[in-house]
């Protein structure tokens, strides 16, 4: 059987590939999160996931974490590509749904398409 998940390898998962993006990337910010973003060596695009424990209980943080992960799963169009992504959650994050955080990052794409 198929698994649908996301690899390992399109996720950020030192905290000296974190520490890069921070250092070296660009960063766009929306209502609620940035996004940082740097060009990799790559041939796709991997994602980060940060968020502040003052975002809330570690359920509330997870489940943000799950939506996001499954929203880059789904449509990777969206995000640049063969980049290093940081999504980076402020604790003025509101959270309905993954329609909700694609429809925020693809207000982004056009962004950081002029860049």
């Amino acid at each position: 059987m198929k698994r649908y998940g996301l690899p390992k390898s399109s996720l950020l998962r030192k905290t000296r590939e974190f520490d890069r993006v921070y250092r070296n990337g660009k960063r766009l910010r929306g209502n609620g999160f940035s996004l940082l973003y740097l060009a990799g060596a790559q041939p796709h695009s991997r994602l980060g996931i940060s968020v502040q424990r003052k975002t809330g209980n570690a359920v509330r943080r997870n489940r943000i974490k799950r939506i996001i992960r499954e929203t880059f799963r789904l449509h990777r169009e969206i995000f640049p590509r063969t980049s290093d992504i940081v999504f980076a959650v402020r604790p003025d994050f509101r959270l309905s749904g993954m329609q909700a955080v694609h429809t925020a990052v693809m207000g982004m794409s056009a962004r950081w398409e002029q860049s």
